[in-house]
């Protein structure tokens, strides 16, 4: 399920874990620099010492067309629940790519 693949990668993008370069191939640009612009801030990131890394809880979806997917994603550190969505295109290779990507208003 790309949903699901995407949410993971984009977790551990906007968390810190993983550099933002490892997405390249896998998102259009307008995405990717969205990505260049919140991977640095890390918004994903734990609070605190002791905050358990963030994992994808539940990722759902809503096909509007054939090769289009808007995806939603649950994203847990903790206590702490954080909604990720995000938008990913069929490309004419077969591959699937990040279009676009949604946290919400950020503090």
């Amino acid at each position: 399920m790309p949903r699901y693949w995407f949410a993971n990668r984009l977790v551990l993008t906007l968390s810190g874990q993983r550099p933002v370069h490892t997405l390249l191939g896998h998102a259009l640009p307008a995405a990717y620099d969205q990505l260049i612009e919140l991977a640095p801030r890390a918004p994903l990131r734990p609070a605190g010492e002791r905050a358990t890394a963030p994992l994808v809880r539940r990722c759902g979806e809503y096909q509007p067309r054939h090769g289009v997917i808007e995806a939603f994603a649950r994203i847990a550190s903790g206590d702490r629940l954080t909604a990720l969505a995000f938008r990913l295109e069929l490309g004419a290779d077969a591959r699937w790519r990040c279009a676009a990507i949604d946290l919400g208003p950020l503090a």
